[in-house]
């Protein structure tokens, strides 16, 4: 938990969507039984877009920091810092942020770096970068998330491939003297669920299974996959957001002497809407005070938070010095939320 409210602000947000899209009725045509209302139905979710052979998640950031560059107010080299938040990287090694620097023409002195955090990606980022701008060490950052799932997934695992999209985005934060800043923080981890979302045969534990053990298998639920394939224990996962993030909304907005009926907006990792609808109802939030942003593009994991807030402003769901409370978690387990104004600042034209 951090109390502090950090000195810094969301300037702007730009995300990337790959061209390639599956929509419910082609992942109808792969289940039998399913059909593309029962995926929305369950989901939320009518299609998500994923990369095709030749796409890299630094693709992706590449594309999402250019469609931020492209309004011209931001000079690429005088950006200090550069951090990637990702759980599909180009490589094991090096990390995928130092091929997105050298493709963006960063300065030499941009201290660069990768953190692989998931679900909660985007709030850990703005923790991050907050504090190093907070401490007076610099002044702007630039905070990509992004995310491949679709290269981890088996295409007949519709426990996967009916939720998760690929896709980036890119946040500029600076330096503000505003007193609202972002923040307080409100972290927590339990580590004990960690297999419920996972690629069992990856990293170093790729080199301790026999090839045999890479056959594909069928679940009970009629799943094929792989150990070399996203696995996703979705009703552990389910029972984790139910107890966890109702509880952790409640004491952000106690150690931030708020209220459900003082926020405006309340912006989830966008995980599917029936485990959203459900956290609502627990708490209470009124419908025009929810943010789902999920049926056009799945659940982008670290991007999800980032893309909802972009998407929802555009549409006009979110307007200027609204208070928004942002609340991810899954993958670890871990969740993580934050307070912070939509500033006047934010996302000029």
């Amino acid at each position: 938990m951090a109390t502090l409210s950090l000195n810094c602000e969301i300037s702007d947000i730009a995300y990337y969507l790959p061209s390639m899209v599956i929509d419910n009725a082609e992942l109808a045509s792969r289940y039998n039984g399913w059909d593309e209302n029962k995926i929305f139905e369950k989901t939320g979710i009518r299609k998500r877009h994923v990369v095709n052979s030749n796409e890299h998640v630094s693709d992706l950031a590449v594309n999402a920091a250019l469609n931020l560059f492209k309004k011209g107010y931001i000079n690429p080299v005088e950006i200090e810092t550069l951090v990637l938040c990702t759980q599909t990287p180009d490589y094991a090694l090096p990390g995928s942020s130092y091929i997105v620097h050298e493709r963006l023409g960063l300065s030499k002195k941009c201290i660069t770096f990768d953190f692989n955090q998931g679900c909660t990606g985007f709030v850990y980022g703005l923790f991050i970068v907050g504090n190093m701008i907070h401490s007076g060490c610099l002044k702007n950052a630039l905070l990509i998330t992004s995310e491949t799932y679709s290269r981890w997934y088996h295409t007949l695992d519709k426990s996967v491939t009916t939720i998760f999209g690929d896709g980036a985005a890119a946040i500029y934060i600076r330096s503000t003297k505003d007193t609202h800043g972002i923040g307080p923080f409100i972290f927590g981890t339990d580590g004990k669920g960690f297999k419920n979302l996972t690629v069992p045969y990856s990293g170093s534990h790729k080199s301790s299974h026999k090839n045999d053990e890479l056959k594909e298998f069928i679940d009970e639920s009629g799943n094929v996959r792989t150990l070399a394939n996203l696995f996703m224990n979705g009703p552990e996962l389910f029972r984790f957001a139910i107890s966890t993030v109702p509880s952790m909304v409640e004491n952000l907005l106690s150690i931030s002497k708020e209220s459900i009926e003082k926020i405006d907006k309340f912006v989830f990792h966008q995980a599917n809407s029936y485990m959203l609808k459900n956290i609502q109802k627990i708490l209470d939030i009124p419908d025009h005070k929810m943010i789902y942003e999920i049926e056009n593009v799945g659940n982008t994991v670290s991007a999800s938070i980032p893309i909802a807030l972009k998407s929802a402003y555009d549409k006009g769901n979110i307007s200027v010095g609204d208070k928004l409370l942002l609340a991810g978690f899954g993958v670890g387990y871990s969740w993580a939320g934050t307070i912070l104004t939509w500033n006047p600042e934010v996302l000029r034209a």
